[in-house]
Order: structure tokens, then sequence, then C-alpha cells
């Protein structure tokens, strides 16, 4: 039997409704929790289980506090190179994110700091001003810039995974916050994967990759303790 143009749009809307339902557990930063909350219990980090995450406290065992943080309410200490401090508010800092699949960070900048080069391996990010104004970027992975500068009140997203960074344009402090879908985002500093990893990348390597002398790379390296 030949369906008809109507139904077959509706039969090929459903399916596609029911893939992208079926996909969205998959698309997440974090994978779907099975209960109301799992506190995490930080304490099971000295025994011999190791999990993707935190096991969960004893519901008996949570309170309130376990959901409440007071960190992202005073500006960090941005008084050093580059100008900015990060601070998170991320399941290590706050138990009863643990498999919420969400977090946040707040960003202070002194004037003209930067929030160098960096990427979150594990979320996307999506970044408020709270004051001032930034210029903020992003590369994809055909590298390709996306810029532009966002003002107080306004938004922009960095896609999960990609190279991204924040300036403040000012000559007076700003500050930001962002939110990530993950519990967990993970964030990795360009200059510091590259310059101090412990063990370091060996100076050849960058030498070669950057198209510079290696006396260079060590004089660069020499600037970034190892992590």
């Amino acid at each position: 039997m030949t369906m008809a143009p109507k139904q077959l749009s509706t039969v090929l809307l459903a399916v596609c409704a029911t893939f992208l339902a079926l996909a969205a557990p998959l698309l997440a930063g974090d994978p779907d929790m099975l209960q109301d909350f799992c506190v995490a219990d930080y304490k099971s980090l000295n025994g011999p289980l190791r999990l993707n995450g935190f096991p969960c406290k004893r519901p008996e065992n949570v309170t309130a506090d376990d959901f409440f943080s007071a960190a992202l309410a005073l500006p960090g200490n941005t008084g050093n190179p580059v100008g900015s401090a990060v601070t998170a508010a991320n399941v290590e800092k706050l138990p009863g994110l643990n498999t919420m699949g969400v977090s946040m960070s707040r960003v202070d900048y002194a004037p003209w700091g930067v929030n160098p080069p960096h990427t979150h391996p594990r979320a996307t990010e999506i970044i408020y001003v709270l004051e001032g104004s930034l210029d903020v970027g992003f590369v994809t992975t055909a590298g390709k810039l996306f810029a532009r500068t966002v003002c107080k009140g306004e938004l922009f997203v960095f896609p999960r995974g990609l190279l991204h960074y924040q300036k403040n344009n000012g000559d007076a402090p700003a500050a930001a916050i962002s939110a990530f879908n993950s519990q967990l985002p993970g964030t990795q500093s360009l200059a510091l994967a590259l310059f101090a990893a412990s063990p370091p990348v060996p100076t050849d390597v960058l030498a070669r990759a950057l198209q510079i002398d290696g006396g260079l790379v060590e004089a660069i390296k020499s600037k970034f303790p190892p992590m």
C-alpha cells in the first residue's frame, strides 16, 4: 500500500522526533542521573574504588549545605601576569552538582586582562558579562576565528572543545559568569599544555611545530613553572 504524501511526512516527522529523543542523552555533556540526586562523597576517594565522577553519599547524610556555595560571590585575585582569575563552582567544590551535568565559573579581569587561549574538553560554555566589555573569540577545527565584542548584559557561546579566549578591552575591571553543560568541564590552557607539561614536551618537537629556534622554546618554557 502506498502512503499519501501527508501521511509519509507525518511518519518521517515522528521518526525524526524519536531519533532526537533517543540521541539526546548521548549528546549531553555528562550521563543522565538515575536518582533525585547523588551528592559527591569525597571521602570515598581515599578508598580503592574509582568511578567516572564521584560515588554518592548515603541519603541520610545529605544536607542542604551540599547544594550551596558562595564561591562566586567575591572577585578573584587578578594580580598575576595575565590579569585574570577564574573561580570555579564545579563538582570538586560543590558536591550537590554530582551527576547534575552543570557547573559555573566566575572570571574576573584586571584592566586589559586576558583569560588566555584554552579549551574545555567536556563542555560547551556560555558566558554572561557582569561588568565591563570583553573581546572574545574561538577558533574552529578548520582554523576560522569567530570573534566579537561582548558588553555588559550580553552572552556568547564557546562550542565544546574549541580553543577560545577572552580579553578585557577597557581600563576598568571586568567580570563574567560562565555556565557549562558538565559538572567538571575541564580546562586545558594552550600555553601551559605546550610549555609547562610534566614531563616536558620535547623542545625539538615544539621548535619544529612552531617554526622557531630551540633556544626561544627554552626561553618560553622558563616563564612557566612545571604543572
